[in-house]
């Protein structure tokens, strides 16, 4: 007889960014060693390692995208942009349109 083995594929651990800014904080404090985190957290001192290394280097971008935001976007223009399609969009649903519409498209299909 042969015995089936069953092989199971070790799966990686997926963390969230929100996750890892919070380890990497906690390591931040943590001044002396990343024993008490790693064990806190259950995920590897290296890993720990890695992503306060991460957090610092990218820690400055955090001020930078809000200025590039500020700068880059006309929120008036956004705001008259959704008045003009929201009032499109009103008068299609007024006259029926968008059921008409939908429905020669359907027809159209069925023919070809």
């Amino acid at each position: 007889m042969t015995k089936l083995v069953a092989i199971m594929k070790a799966t990686r651990r997926k963390f969230s960014s929100g996750f890892k800014a919070k380890v990497a904080i906690e390591a931040l404090k943590e001044r002396k060693s990343l024993v008490e985190p790693s064990k806190r957290f259950e995920v590897h001192p290296n890993m720990i390692s890695k992503w306060k290394q991460e957090f610092i280097e990218h820690s400055a971008e955090v001020f930078e995208k809000k200025k590039e935001v500020e700068e880059g976007v006309d929120l008036e223009k956004l705001y008259i942009k959704i008045g003009e399609l929201e009032m499109e969009n009103g008068i299609e649903d007024l006259f029926g349109l968008n059921f008409v519409k939908s429905t020669l498209i359907r027809s159209s299909l069925a023919l070809a």
